[in-house]
């Protein structure tokens, strides 16, 4: 039953095309050429950040608040999120002290130190003595640069309670709960900037030649936007799966609208070679019918072609047609013309 069918419908589809000629007159006409032309691989790629971060912790305490959630723009520098600082600030406290301390023992070294230079050269003191306060000074000086650190140390740490953006974007994660506790190094949010996108594609090794010979990768998103980008990156291995060659494409800087994640398709020439082309116009389609009107004698036949990418507003012919036929230039217009009483 199932071959009787399919003969059936190919003997159907025969005598549809066979009835719908058409006289040659009055009809515009093409005569089909192949002409060298450059034939494109379109791959698959996925459109992401090219600059993206995880913020972590860089003290411990407890999360007190969270300022922003998953999905939330964040302008730079922003606070994202705040961590207890009682410890902090104790610690804080208690360098300041003991950096008041060390500058109050040092400025009475250094007095001291200046008393006995005084009288050193008239020998009220000794050798051991000027050597014993002389060090007693540098000491002292060291004590102050010590603690001076160790100020700048606990304002750091208190500085850590308070997580800023590094830069404007979105927020895509939220590791750790208001309360929850933290520890240095551990996640706190993840986002990505929005300022440049890039898209990614995996490039099988045998085109991979003919990518590095290419000047441009044509990049065509899903809302209908194109990109000619003259700038991408190649990586120099390949991946243990598929031996394809990683290949990042950015996008001009500020480019609107750009979501991380969303396919895309990128395509590069690959070779040149003779192509059957003809305008949209010409070309009859119904359903998965693609046909054409080509000249028989002195009438035009609708003659089925199986065709190819488009090419701005030509389509590639790449079965049906051959060199030196001649095809009704506006398809529709001939089959107006042949209802036509």
């Amino acid at each position: 039953m199932i071959r009787r069918k399919r003969t059936f419908s190919a003997i159907a589809l025969g005598l549809v095309l066979s009835s719908n000629s058409l006289a040659a007159e009055a009809v515009d006409t093409l005569t089909i050429t192949q002409t060298p032309q450059n034939r494109y691989l379109t791959l698959d790629a996925t459109i992401e950040p090219v600059k993206a971060a995880t913020v972590s912790a860089q003290t411990s305490g407890r999360v007190l608040n969270i300022n922003y959630d998953v999905n939330d723009k964040v302008p730079a520098n922003a606070s994202l999120l705040e961590i207890t600082s009682i410890e902090q600030g104790a610690s804080l406290a208690a360098a300041e002290a003991e950096f008041a301390r060390a500058n109050a023992l040092n400025a009475d070294a250094q007095a001291q130190l200046q008393r006995f230079s005084d009288l050193f050269p008239q020998g009220a003191v000794s050798r051991g003595e000027m050597d014993r306060v002389t060090a007693q000074a540098k000491n002292a000086q060291g004590a102050v640069e010590a603690a001076k650190a160790g100020v700048e140390k606990a304002r750091e740490s208190v500085a850590y309670t308070q997580v800023y953006a590094p830069f404007s974007g979105i927020v895509t994660q939220r590791h750790v709960e208001i309360g929850e506790a933290v520890a240095p190094g551990q996640a706190l949010l993840s986002g990505y900037s929005l300022n440049q996108m890039r898209a990614v594609l995996m490039v099988p090794q045998q085109y991979l030649p003919a990518l590095k010979n290419n000047s441009q990768i044509n990049i065509a998103l899903d809302d209908g936007r194109r990109f000619q980008l003259d700038k991408f990156q190649i990586f120099n291995f390949a991946s243990a799966v598929g031996h394809n060659f990683e290949v990042r494409v950015p996008f001009p800087e500020q480019t609107p609208d750009m979501a991380p994640g969303t396919m895309a398709k990128a395509s590069f020439v690959i070779e040149k070679r003779p192509m059957v082309l003809v305008p949209q116009s010409a070309l009859y389609t119904q359903n998965e019918l693609s046909a054409v009107y080509l000249k028989q004698g002195d009438k035009f036949l609708l003659t089925q072609v199986r065709v190819g990418e488009n090419q701005a507003d030509q389509v590639v012919i790449l079965a049906g047609l051959r060199k030196g036929d001649v095809i009704a230039l506006n398809a529709y217009d001939a089959l107006l013309k042949q209802r036509a009483p």
